[in-house]
């Protein structure tokens, strides 16, 4: 009965089955796409999962809202055929430009390309909605963040990072309102570090592992400073700030680079030491 209501010739009767229904199988659904029109291809886009198959086969059939429904459901997995379909409608689409830069885990080569054919318009608007991002700050300010603010923030962040506005403007602006979770996502994205990492030195009493990290983030003094500043704990003392100033302006980029990976493989290991950091750094300059 579920299968004859999703096959339906009328959108009105199969579109809530064709949407809704978890009992229809991958083979019921992508029947379904390759056979019937627009209006059944974008129920079938609203699916809170979508397999690489059934993706493929509606971002070749569907018209310009289906390709939109696909591009904005994150549940949609899209294969590298998929992308390049989307790609290519996005050209001529400002609309489908936007989607598409801004969802999370599309490739940086597909990226690049939408904002290199990417109309003046559609530019524009890509940086608007960053921009919105930017300064609306969703995740929680204030303590530790969990999990879900971590995946909260990364789309975002990941998003700001990929039209180059995850930059020390940014970032400082996180440090300073105290949205915890957006800035060490910001430092795990800029510096290649994972979270834990992340999280383990800036909750350190030594800053030099977080000045490391903002030094392979590429940051400027500024946006270290502001991190160090509003990290909570107790403020930094005179010395401390000399001291991390001089660490940071004695530091190489490619020094500070290799120390965060280094970091992170002897996290693994749980082999990390104070001395040692301070002994590799010096060793590399």
């Amino acid at each position: 009965m579920l299968r004859r209501l999703a096959a339906h010739e009328d959108p009105a009767v199969a579109a809530p089955v064709l949407r809704n229904s978890p009992l229809l199988t991958q083979d019921d659904l992508e029947a379904i796409a390759s056979a019937r029109g627009e209006q059944h291809l974008l129920a079938i886009s609203g699916r809170r999962k979508i397999e690489k198959a059934l993706a493929d086969i509606l971002a070749k059939r569907g018209g310009k809202k289906v390709c939109l429904a696909i591009a904005r459901n994150q549940g949609a997995q899209l294969s590298d055929a998929a992308f390049a379909i989307l790609a290519a409608r996005a050209e001529h689409d400002g609309e489908l430009t936007k989607e598409l830069v801004l969802r999370p885990h599309v490739p940086d080569m597909v990226v690049r390309k939408l904002l290199a054919a990417a109309s003046p318009e559609a530019a524009a608007s890509v940086q608007s909605a960053a921009t919105s991002i930017e300064t609306g700050g969703s995740a929680r300010t204030g303590g530790r963040p969990c999990a879900a603010d971590y995946a909260d923030a990364r789309p975002q962040i990941v998003a700001l990072n990929r039209i180059g506005k995850l930059n020390d403007s940014a970032v400082n602006r996180f440090a300073i309102r105290g949205e915890t979770a957006n800035l060490l996502t910001a430092l795990s994205v800029l510096s290649g570090a994972p979270i834990d990492i992340i999280e383990t030195v800036v909750a350190d009493k030594d800053c030099e592992g977080l000045v490391m990290a903002c030094r392979a983030s590429r940051l400027n003094w500024q946006t270290t400073l502001a991190i160090l500043s509003n990290r909570g704990g107790s403020r930094l003392s005179f010395d401390e700030r000399e001291r991390a100033q001089q660490l940071f302006e004695t530091l190489y980029l490619s020094t500070s680079q290799w120390a965060v990976r280094w970091g992170e493989m002897a996290a693994g290991a749980g082999a990390a030491s104070k001395d040692g950091k301070v002994a590799r750094s010096e060793g590399g300059r």
